[in-house]
Protein backbone atom coordinates (compact mmCIF):
# COMPACT_ATOMS: atom_id res chain seq x y z
CA UNK A 1 0.00 0.00 0.00
CA UNK A 2 1.26 3.38 -0.86
CA UNK A 3 2.56 6.49 1.93
CA UNK A 4 -0.26 8.33 1.53
CA UNK A 5 -3.11 5.87 1.93
CA UNK A 6 -1.66 4.51 4.90
CA UNK A 7 -1.29 7.88 6.21
CA UNK A 8 -4.98 8.69 5.14
CA UNK A 9 -6.85 5.39 6.73
CA UNK A 10 -4.63 6.50 10.29
CA UNK A 11 -7.48 6.59 12.85
CA UNK A 12 -5.64 9.23 14.89
CA UNK A 13 -4.04 11.60 12.38
CA UNK A 14 -1.94 14.35 14.03
CA UNK A 15 0.68 16.96 12.49
CA UNK A 16 0.89 18.66 9.59
CA UNK A 17 2.63 18.62 5.89
CA UNK A 18 0.86 14.71 5.13
CA UNK A 19 1.07 15.40 1.10
CA UNK A 20 4.59 16.51 1.27
CA UNK A 21 5.52 14.11 4.23
CA UNK A 22 4.47 11.37 2.58
CA UNK A 23 6.41 12.10 -0.88
CA UNK A 24 9.03 12.44 1.34
CA UNK A 25 8.89 9.24 3.22
CA UNK A 26 8.43 7.66 0.04
CA UNK A 27 11.60 9.24 -1.33
CA UNK A 28 13.43 8.08 2.09
CA UNK A 29 13.02 4.46 1.57
CA UNK A 30 13.66 5.29 -2.39
CA UNK A 31 16.79 6.28 -1.38
CA UNK A 32 17.57 3.82 1.19
CA UNK A 33 17.16 1.24 -1.21
CA UNK A 34 19.85 2.96 -3.84
CA UNK A 35 22.19 3.69 -1.36
CA UNK A 36 22.40 -0.02 -0.15
CA UNK A 37 22.82 -1.06 -3.60
CA UNK A 38 25.39 1.44 -4.67
CA UNK A 39 27.14 0.33 -1.70
CA UNK A 40 27.16 -3.47 -2.62
CA UNK A 41 28.11 -2.09 -6.28
CA UNK A 42 30.77 -0.60 -5.10
CA UNK A 43 32.21 -3.27 -3.34
CA UNK A 44 32.42 -5.39 -6.64
CA UNK A 45 33.77 -2.45 -8.68
CA UNK A 46 38.34 -3.76 -9.02
CA UNK A 47 38.67 -0.28 -7.31
CA UNK A 48 36.73 -0.88 -4.20
CA UNK A 49 39.41 0.93 -2.26
CA UNK A 50 38.97 4.37 -4.37
CA UNK A 51 35.56 3.91 -3.51
CA UNK A 52 35.63 3.83 0.45
CA UNK A 53 33.79 7.27 1.32
CA UNK A 54 31.28 6.41 -1.12
CA UNK A 55 30.25 3.13 0.03
CA UNK A 56 30.56 4.96 3.82
CA UNK A 57 28.51 7.87 2.65
CA UNK A 58 26.10 5.39 1.26
CA UNK A 59 25.09 3.11 4.61
CA UNK A 60 25.47 6.49 6.17
CA UNK A 61 22.62 7.77 4.08
CA UNK A 62 20.71 4.85 3.58
CA UNK A 63 20.69 4.90 7.87
CA UNK A 64 19.52 7.97 7.54
CA UNK A 65 17.10 7.97 5.21
CA UNK A 66 15.29 4.53 6.87
CA UNK A 67 15.56 6.28 10.04
CA UNK A 68 13.92 9.39 8.89
CA UNK A 69 10.90 7.40 6.90
CA UNK A 70 10.11 5.29 9.80
CA UNK A 71 9.94 8.41 12.07
CA UNK A 72 8.43 10.73 9.60
CA UNK A 73 5.46 7.51 8.96
CA UNK A 74 4.39 7.45 12.61
CA UNK A 75 1.44 9.62 13.08
CA UNK A 76 -0.54 8.69 16.34
CA UNK A 77 0.77 11.61 18.49
CA UNK A 78 2.78 14.32 17.25
CA UNK A 79 5.79 15.07 17.99
CA UNK A 80 7.13 17.43 14.83
CA UNK A 81 10.28 18.44 16.52
CA UNK A 82 11.85 15.11 15.84
CA UNK A 83 10.14 14.52 12.52
CA UNK A 84 11.76 18.16 11.33
CA UNK A 85 15.16 17.31 12.54
CA UNK A 86 15.17 13.76 11.41
CA UNK A 87 14.19 15.44 7.94
CA UNK A 88 16.86 18.15 8.40
CA UNK A 89 19.38 15.11 8.70
CA UNK A 90 18.15 13.40 5.62
CA UNK A 91 18.51 16.63 3.64
CA UNK A 92 22.07 17.07 5.16
CA UNK A 93 23.00 13.09 4.64
CA UNK A 94 21.79 12.77 1.09
CA UNK A 95 23.05 16.07 -0.29
CA UNK A 96 26.60 14.47 0.88
CA UNK A 97 26.11 11.27 -0.24
CA UNK A 98 24.65 12.19 -3.77
CA UNK A 99 28.02 14.98 -4.10
CA UNK A 100 30.40 12.12 -3.39
CA UNK A 101 28.32 9.42 -6.24
CA UNK A 102 28.25 12.39 -8.33
CA UNK A 103 32.01 11.77 -8.31
CA UNK A 104 32.30 8.69 -9.39
CA UNK A 105 28.95 8.50 -11.89
CA UNK A 106 31.02 9.21 -15.10
CA UNK A 107 33.04 5.90 -14.14
CA UNK A 108 29.82 3.78 -12.58
CA UNK A 109 26.43 4.01 -13.48
CA UNK A 110 25.50 2.40 -10.03
CA UNK A 111 26.93 5.48 -8.40
CA UNK A 112 24.64 7.53 -10.94
CA UNK A 113 21.54 6.22 -10.05
CA UNK A 114 22.01 6.35 -6.67
CA UNK A 115 23.03 10.42 -6.81
CA UNK A 116 19.61 10.95 -8.38
CA UNK A 117 17.86 9.01 -5.86
CA UNK A 118 19.85 10.80 -3.66
CA UNK A 119 18.92 15.02 -4.88
CA UNK A 120 15.13 13.42 -5.23
CA UNK A 121 15.22 12.58 -1.47
CA UNK A 122 16.43 15.66 -0.20
CA UNK A 123 14.34 18.24 -1.81
CA UNK A 124 11.50 15.77 -0.88
CA UNK A 125 12.40 16.28 2.78
CA UNK A 126 13.21 20.07 2.25
CA UNK A 127 9.75 20.26 1.08
CA UNK A 128 8.37 18.51 3.83
CA UNK A 129 10.63 19.80 6.53
CA UNK A 130 9.19 23.31 5.47
CA UNK A 131 5.61 22.37 5.88
CA UNK A 132 6.48 20.33 9.30
CA UNK A 133 7.25 23.22 11.37
CA UNK A 134 10.13 25.99 11.85
CA UNK A 135 13.73 24.45 12.02
CA UNK A 136 15.00 23.99 14.87
CA UNK A 137 16.62 27.11 16.89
Amino acid sequence: MHVQEMIDRHPRLRGGGDDALARAVEACFACAQACVACADACLGEEAVADLAECIRLNLDCADVCLTAGKTSTRRTGSNEMVVGAMLDACAVACARCAEECARHADRHDHCRLCAEACRICEAACRQARAEVGSPLQ
